[in-house]
């Protein structure tokens, strides 16, 4: 009887630990924008290739390099006003666990050269001026011009429409495809 008191002890304490270690373990480590990579939201940098930038998921701030050091900032520098968040790609860092990814800037430009596009991604959430959406979900340097269209957005020169929707010809009147 003594003997069974001592295992039920042991494995209750065994079990007590378990479970703490899992507690520990499912950390969120923040929560990513919406136009950040649906696929792995469970990581702490993205590397942005075209702008040569990381984003921090925790402390939503871009980091890159800007006279001589690596700074931290809620938006990226203005000579990228116009980059489009939502159609640039992002390298999740999922194999790095520190606290500075710009140490291994040198092997990141190298592997993914800006234009780099791996597997096609798809956001969390939808591009702002797009379907139902509105400016709450704004991504921080996506400025809105209060005209429904965000100033930055790839335009093409013709009545300002986005870049890759069609233009139709005609005055109506045709018989339209329904989606």
């Amino acid at each position: 009887m003594k003997t069974l008191k001592i295992i039920v002890s042991v494995l209750g304490l065994f079990l007590a630990i378990s479970l703490q270690a899992q507690v520990t373990v499912n950390v969120n480590v923040g929560t990513p924008p919406a136009w950040g990579p649906a696929e792995n939201t469970q990581v702490r940098y993205y590397y942005l290739p075209d702008v040569e930038a990381y984003y921090d998921v925790p402390s939503a701030q871009f980091i890159y390099y800007s006279g001589g050091l690596w700074v931290h900032r809620k938006y990226l520098p203005s000579r990228y006003k116009s980059y489009d968040l939502y159609g640039g790609y992002k390298v999740v860092m999922s194999d790095y666990h520190g606290s500075a990814p710009y140490t291994h800037f040198k092997e990141h430009k190298m592997k993914y050269a800006k234009g780099y596009h791996g597997h096609p991604q798809k956001t969390i959430g939808e591009k702002p001026g797009q379907g139902h959406s509105n400016d709450k979900g704004n991504p921080g340097n996506i400025k809105t011009t209060g005209k429904g269209n965000p100033k930055g957005m790839n335009k093409s020169p013709d009545k300002g429409n986005p870049k890759g929707m069609s233009k139709s010809s005609g005055k109506g009147g045709g018989k339209g495809h329904k989606k």
